[in-house]
């Protein structure tokens, strides 16, 4: 089995409804995003997947959240855009678009310290 990544990054503002604390109110993060993905094994010329048309298509995921308010994105209406959220959000964004390749897991950072992964 092979696994590779690719990381790519947005900028974005959020609050979450009904936390209780400061991550209740307005703020924003750089978030990190870094997606795997695994196959049985490589193609005639000896790859997975191009890394420059994987991170072309994550960045094509991720651009529809830069600079937003991610809470009025139409995903985020009824549930919190958390970065569980935004990392399942991605993976379902993502996932339509490769072939021959299992998407194993997309991780959102919020912090250079914190992060949430989603594995379907």
């Amino acid at each position: 089995m092979f696994e590779l990544s690719v990381e790519g990054h947005f900028d974005a503002a959020h609050f979450l409804r009904g936390y209780g604390g400061k991550c209740e109110a307005l703020h924003g993060h750089r978030f990190r995003t870094v997606v795997g993905i695994r196959a049985e094994k490589t193609n005639s010329i000896g790859i997975v997947y191009d890394f420059v048309e994987l991170r072309l298509k994550l960045h094509s995921v991720v651009s529809q959240l830069d600079h937003t308010l991610l809470n009025d994105l139409p995903a985020f209406q009824e549930e919190n855009p958390s970065s569980e959220n935004l990392a399942r959000f991605i993976y379902q964004e993502l996932a339509p678009k490769l072939e021959g390749v299992e998407l194993a897991y997309v991780e959102v950072w919020e912090s250079p310290e914190s992060r949430a992964r989603f594995i379907p």
